[in-house]
C-alpha cells in the first residue's frame, strides 16, 4: 500500500506479469481489500504469488465512539507494530470529511495537547494514512470526500511520508479526492511552508497560531522559540504569493490565556490585510493539561473584535462535543486499557 501505480508496475513487470494486472491491485488495494484473494478479476496463479511475496497491514479498528448529537465518529486504530493511533470520521452538508493522524504520538509539545503527552514514538507510512481514510469508509460504507491532517503528529515533521500520501490519495486509480478537497495544519515548521507552496500548490494550508506574541505563544508552543510569529507570519504571505490560495489561521481559544478583547485586536493587527480566514475553536478540554475552554460570551467578543479589522472569521463547529473530541484524547485513553480488543 505504500507504492503507487508506477511503482507497482515495475514490482508485476520484474515479475513476469502483465503491466495492468498492477493496475487492478491498486485499485483493489485502494478500495480497503486487506486479502489477494477478495481480487476477484486476478487468476489465482497470481493470487498465490502475491500471497508469498507481499502483506497487506491495513490499520485495525480497536474501538471507536459515536457522537449522539451529530454522528462524528472518533477511531481508535492498532497498527502493525502494536502502537495505537486515532482518526475523526464527520459528516457535513458538503460531504464527508476525516481527520487522519501523521505520526504516532508528537514532538512539539503544545501545552493545549493531548497528543503530545508522551512524546514522539514513531513517523507514520503512507500507508498506514492511507488505511485510516481506507477502513473508515469499509467501517461506515460512506464515501469520504475531504481529508484534513490535523490528528495526532507534526505533519510536516513527516514530510516526505506526507507527500507520498498526499499523491496516493488523488490518484484517479484510486480514491481520487481533489488536492483542493485537502487540508494540512502544521504548527508552524517555517522551512517546509515554501516547500509546500512549490510541491503542492492547490492544498489547503492551515496554521495553528494560538496565540499573538512570540513570548506567550513560545509558552505554548515550544516551536515558537525555533520559528518566532515574525518569521512564521512572512512565511505565509510568501506563500500566498506563490500559490494566490488563502490560508486557514487556527486559533485556539483557552479561557485566560487568549481570549481577552485585547488579545482579538493583537490578532487584528498581526493578520490585516492578509489573504487568510481565521478559524475560532473553543477549547477541546484535556484533564491532563489543566486548560480550561473559554465560554460562549468571550468566544462571540473575539469574533467582532477580529471583524472589525476586517478579517473573516468563523467559530468551528464543535462535532463530537459528548466523546472524547481532543486531538490524542482517545488514543490516551486508550493505550491506558487492558487487553484492547
Amino acid at each position: 500500500m505504500d507504492l503507487d501505480l508506477a511503482q507497482l508496475e515495475e514490482i508485476f513487470i520484474s515479475m513476469g506479469e502483465a503491466k495492468f494486472r498492477a493496475k487492478q491491485v491498486f485499485m483493489w488495494l485502494h478500495k480497503g481489500v486487506g486479502d489477494f484473494g477478495e481480487m476477484r478479476n486476478l487468476p489465482k496463479t497470481l493470487i498465490e504469488k502475491l500471497r508469498n511475496n507481499f502483506n497487506i497491514h491495513l490499520p485495525q479498528i480497536v474501538k471507536f465512539q459515536e457522537s449522539k448529537i451529530d454522528g462524528t465518529r472518533k477511531y481508535l486504530f492498532r497498527l502493525e507494530d502494536g502502537n495505537v493511533i486515532e482518526s475523526v470520521f464527520m459528516k457535513y452538508k458538503f460531504g464527508n470529511s476525516i481527520c487522519i493522524s501523521s505520526q504516532v504520538g508528537c514532538r512539539m509539545g503544545c501545552k493545549f495537547c493531548a497528543s503530545t503527552i508522551g512524546g514522539l514514538r514513531r513517523n507514520m507510512t503512507p500507508a498506514e494514512m492511507l488505511g485510516q481514510v481506507l477502513m473508515t469508509e469499509k467501517d461506515t460504507g460512506e464515501k469520504i470526500s475531504h481529508i484534513v491532517v490535523m490528528g495526532t503528529g507534526e505533519p510536516f515533521d513527516n514530510y516526505e511520508n506526507l507527500s507520498k500520501f498526499l499523491k496516493l490519495v488523488n490518484s484517479k486509480d484510486g480514491l481520487n479526492i481533489g488536492m483542493r478537497n485537502i487540508t494540512v495544519s502544521t504548527c508552524g515548521v517555517v522551512p517546509m511552508i515554501e516547500n509546500f507552496s512549490k510541491d503542492f500548490p492547490q492544498v489547503n494550508l492551515a496554521i495553528s497560531l494560538h496565540q499573538v506574541d512570540d513570548e506567550n505563544r513560545s509558552k505554548l508552543m515550544p516551536i515558537n522559540k525555533v520559528y518566532p510569529i515574525g518569521e512564521l507570519i512572512e512565511a505565509c504571505k510568501k506563500y500566498t504569493a506563490n500559490t494566490s490560495r488563502r490560508i486557514t489561521f487556527e486559533y485556539t481559544l483557552v479561557r485566560g490565556e487568549n481570549d481577552t478583547i485585547e488579545h482579538s485586536r493583537a490578532l487584528g493587527k498581526l493578520l490585516k490585510g492578509m489573504l487568510c480566514h481565521v478559524n475560532l475553536i473553543p477549547l477541546n478540554e484535556v484533564k491532563e493539561t489543566g486548560l480550561k475552554t473559554s465560554n460562549r460570551e468571550a468566544v462571540l467578543r473575539f469574533q467582532e473584535g477580529l471583524k472589525s479589522f476586517g478579517i473573516p472569521v468563523t467559530i468551528r463547529r464543535e462535532m463530537g462535543d459528548d466523546i472524547d473530541g481532543a486531538c490524542g484524547q482517545l488514543r490516551l485513553n486508550g493505550e491506558n486499557m487492558q487487553n484492547m480488543k
